[in-house]
């Protein structure tokens, strides 16, 4: 994930400013959503089939379908693993697998002769539409850059400042007064930890990053990510003679998410009293919230072998919380005998107190063409013999945008900045899902394949997509039903550890993740 930080000099923008960065709206948004088993194996393409859960998920006008109510769990387990490849040097990431909840839920349906929509459906459900555990860890040998550099580039520009404002002012006192001003917190904590100083020479004082100096340094940067977005739906679909269909769901997504991360540099020749042995950053952060969304849906059946689907989702409206807390230790190594190692804590800078931020999120629009042909249809659904389906889904992934929860004209210009990076960065992206399945009366087995196009607007440079192959067997009999599925992804996404300022080029990594998942799900007609 992304994946999840593009830079670490970019969390933080000032001493009490806010800690969101654009990999926040990607995070929230360019997921791969769980289902059921069935739903699951055939790559997700369910907008025009119904007579699935899931669907309330997808294309609520499926819900239609049902003729009977049913009980539905779906378990999953998924299979944590990546690839990071950094400065050309390969490294491997897992961790153990972790459970998680697919859809589950209830449907209901109702018979009424009198109306033109005879059958209508009601169901409460809930599913896992992100997932959120992963692991990444990349290293590499680097003489180009360093994670100080910026830091550096900023203190300079402060010192150049207090120079012309106060020409007698000792250089200690300036970087008092920096620790203690508007500069960025990371900047401060370099600062702090002497990672960025001033040298003086007997005749002029320099602004210096150590790692810098150092020239060759050894990278490493490792991520460790938990939680999901867990949404409740409240669904309702009707039913028109069987040919049309029209259903609308409200959904409660609730947010949980954690990430743990380290990064370290050092000096790649080793000790030896250069003034610099290592530095590292340790982060602990954390989102929650909870968010309201709608999506409104339509099937028609036109012939008695073909389904057209058409969905759209408004954008899901968050109130999110961040907390996090950090540290970051530097080894300047000095002589001998002399206090070498400095730490410190972010709250220490913070007055006592790790930072809590409080904001809402907008995400985009998103719109699903649907198709599907049943095989020998029949209004005997024992006589049919499976089904093609295909979604086409388009997403404006630069259309998310962040806000504050309520009117702060000191922060205006902040969030204005932000979505505007969004923007930038991000562009829109067709995601495409197909899918299969063959019965052989009361035994299925289902095929399928999904594609997540890139939401980066430098596709060239910035090589990212999701694809999933998925398979699945299921078994049906007397208003039992029990279907088994596996995915395996094969992603790509970059990292980028650090910025540095233009016009100089960030580094990257490659990510590839093999984050496979299995999904049971078990359900009871009535």
């Amino acid at each position: 994930m992304k994946k999840i930080l593009l830079g670490i000099t970019a969390i933080f923008s000032a001493t009490f400013s806010m800690a969101q960065v654009p990999e926040d709206a990607l995070r929230m948004t360019w997921n791969v959503p769980s289902g059921t088993a069935r739903q699951q194996a055939i790559g997700g393409a369910s907008g025009a089939l119904g007579g699935d859960i899931t669907s309330a998920f997808v294309n609520p006008a499926g819900m239609g379908v049902y003729k009977r109510g049913e009980f539905v769990i779906s378990p999953g387990l998924s299979f944590i693993s990546s690839k990071g490849n950094f400065l050309g040097e390969n490294n491997k990431a897992g961790s153990s697998p972790k459970f998680h909840l697919g859809t589950t839920g209830v449907v209901w349906t109702s018979y009424d002769p009198y109306s033109k929509w005879a059958n209508k459906t009601f169901s409460l459900a809930i599913n896992r539409t992100a997932n959120f555990n992963g692991e990444i860890f990349y290293k590499g040998v680097n003489d180009y850059s360093s994670y100080s550099e910026s830091m550096a580039n900023e203190f300079y520009h402060y010192y150049v400042g207090q120079r012309e404002a106060y020409p007698g002012k000792s250089d200690e006192d300036i970087i008092n007064d920096a620790l203690n001003s508007n500069l960025s917190l990371l900047t401060k904590m370099g600062l702090y930890t002497y990672l960025v100083d001033i040298v003086n020479d007997g005749t002029s004082s320099t602004v210096i990053s150590r790692a810098e100096e150092a020239g060759i340094l050894n990278q490493e940067q490792r991520i460790v990510t938990s939680g999901g977005i867990t949404e409740a739906a409240f669904s309702f679909a009707a039913n028109n003679s069987d040919k049309f269909y029209l259903g609308g769901t409200i959904g409660l997504p609730i947010v949980n998410y954690s990430r743990k991360s380290y990064y370290a540099e050092s000096d790649f020749h080793g000790t030896g009293n250069n003034e610099f042995s290592y530095s590292n950053y340790t982060e602990d952060f954390s989102s929650k919230g909870m968010g309201i969304n709608a999506k409104l849906g339509i099937i028609a059946r036109p012939v008695n072998n073909l389904r057209l689907g058409l969905a759209v989702h408004t954008p899901t409206l968050y109130a999110l919380t961040d907390k996090f807390s950090a540290t970051m230790e530097t080894d300047i190594d000095a002589a001998p005998g002399s206090n070498k190692v400095f730490r410190v804590e972010a709250s220490e800078l913070l007055g006592g107190d790790n930072p809590e931020y409080k904001y809402d999120l907008t995400t985009p629009w998103k719109f699903i063409l649907s198709g599907a042909l049943v095989l020998n249809p029949s209004e005997n659904i024992s006589e049919q013999r499976g089904f093609v389906s295909a979604d086409i889904e388009y997403v404006s992934y630069k259309g998310s945008k962040f806000a504050l929860p309520d009117a702060d004209f000191s922060m205006e210009g902040f969030f204005d900045d932000l979505n505007a990076t969004v923007k930038q960065i991000y562009k829109p992206a067709v995601n495409v899902r197909l899918g299969g399945e063959m019965k052989f009366q009361t035994f299925m087995t289902r095929l399928g394949f999904a594609y997540y196009g890139n939401p980066y607007k430098d596709a060239e440079n910035l090589k990212a997509r999701k694809m999933n192959i998925s398979g699945g067997v299921g078994y049906r009999h007397k208003g039992m039903f029990v279907d088994l599925t596996y995915v395996h992804p094969l992603n790509k996404d970059v990292h980028v550890p650090y910025r540095v300022d233009p016009p100089r080029e960030n580094v990257l990594a490659n990510i590839k993740d093999s984050n496979g998942w299995a999904v049971l799900t078990v359900g009871f007609k009535f």
